[in-house]
């Protein structure tokens, strides 16, 4: 079962395609025939639009008609089964290319907000726009993330902090990055589509923010593991707004002794640490009440996602699920809903935002994991390269040139 809001911008094309004239309109049919759309009095039709529904008893009494069934409204033996919508279907996670987009934007007005760009802070940032212009699901934020990074000496100075006043960042810095928009001006506000949850206090923002964390971690190659893991615990430590939760990632960053070599070992380290702190969370949730009912935190990914990602399941140790965790699984289940189920709603649509002045939010977002750059930013990134190359060859050839120490033995 899939619900549809017909007064979502985004869902406009949708739901013309079905030709929906009335509120509310229930579909039956099989999922795979959805994909063609629905028109009124069309023949030969496996989908068809439902005209008793108008109450629950009612609507019961016609689906039970259909599959041969004889369920009631006080039924309880599938209660525990049921999930939310957006764990039991995958490909619900398509919908938080959105969210993700949100979240970018958000944590970009936070850290201005907040005045959190400081001395010691500035090349936290740097680093993680560098991850977010080669590897962002979202086309757009590739883009503005680029433009924000090209620009970031002009507004973001090092001497913008005098020797004696390390951590005062200007006062109108604000107002210099205002025309910068990471995502975009049509970047969505208030949707939280996947992330969305019973209670305005719960998920929204932190979810959006960890599938971004998630989507970059699957889209990073071996080389880049490493830079990936620190740029990533360093921008949640420096500009994270929750003092405790960002202690507890800080520590889960610290706790890594060797370096990642293959980004198959930093999305799993990623996946490990989100569980344990949903873990704790749960814990917690339980105790103080605080958790959203409709949506309580789990270990991911559960059974009904990927049952190939679990070898077996011990008996329980004080109130925790002892999980045997096949991790080739549940590194091909994060490839897969992290890379391209994420980004398979607008699969080569790929339409840049100063393309089309009318476009729609879903032309901005693209399937590719190519960096599109302004070309001011790709002749930064050029010469930027270039020097680091040419100072490293300087560096090495000096280094030959240095005689050699005398040794104190």
């Amino acid at each position: 079962m899939t619900r549809v809001d017909c007064a979502l911008k985004i869902n406009t094309g949708l739901c013309d395609k079905f030709s929906v004239s009335h509120y509310p309109m229930l579909f039956w049919g099989p999922p795979t025939k959805f994909s063609t759309g629905w028109k009124p009095n069309q023949e030969k039709s496996e989908i068809r639009e439902v005209d008793n529904w108008r109450t629950a008893e009612l609507l019961l009494n016609w689906i039970n008609k259909q599959i041969g069934s004889s369920y009631g409204l006080d039924d309880e033996k599938f209660e525990n089964e049921q999930l939310p919508s957006n764990i039991s279907d995958p490909g619900q996670i398509a919908q938080a290319i959105y969210d993700v987009e949100e979240a970018t934007a958000t944590a970009f007005d936070i850290i201005l907000e907040q005045k959190m760009i400081k001395s010691k802070t500035r090349a936290s940032l740097i680093k993680f726009l560098q991850l977010l212009v080669a590897h962002h699901p979202s086309q757009r934020c590739r883009k503005g993330s680029a433009e924000v990074l090209v620009n970031f000496d002009e507004f973001c100075p090092l001497d913008m902090w005098s020797s004696d006043k390390h951590d005062v960042p200007t006062s109108n810095l604000k107002e210099v990055l205002h025309d910068f928009q990471i995502c975009g001006k049509e970047v969505p506000r208030g949707y939280w589509m996947f992330c969305r949850g019973s209670r305005n206090e719960t998920r929204g923002f932190s979810c959006g923010l960890w599938v971004l964390m998630h989507s970059l971690s699957v889209r990073i190659e071996d080389g880049e593991s490493q830079f990936a893991f620190t740029y990533i615990c360093d921008f949640i430590h420096n500009f994270f707004i929750c003092e405790e939760c960002r202690q507890h990632f800080y520590e889960m960053c610290s706790r890594v002794t060797s370096p990642f070599k293959k980004s198959r070992d930093f999305a799993l380290w990623l996946w490990s640490a989100h569980n344990e702190i949903n873990d704790r969370l749960m814990k917690e949730e339980a105790s103080l009440k605080t958790g959203d009912p409709k949506f309580p935190k789990i270990i991911w990914p559960p059974k009904q996602l990927c049952p190939s990602c679990y070898h077996l399941q011990g008996p329980k140790d004080k109130g925790t699920n002892q999980i045997d965790w096949d991790q080739n699984e549940v590194f091909k289940f994060l490839m897969s809903y992290y890379g391209n189920t994420l980004i398979s709603l607008y699969k080569g649509k790929g339409v840049l935002a100063d393309d089309r002045a009318n476009a729609t939010l879903d032309d901005l977002v693209t399937s590719t994991n190519a960096v599109v750059v302004p070309i001011g930013a790709a002749f930064a990134i050029a010469i930027a390269s270039c020097m680091f190359g040419a100072l490293a060859c300087y560096w090495r050839s000096r280094q030959k040139s240095r005689k050699p120490r005398r040794s104190w033995n």
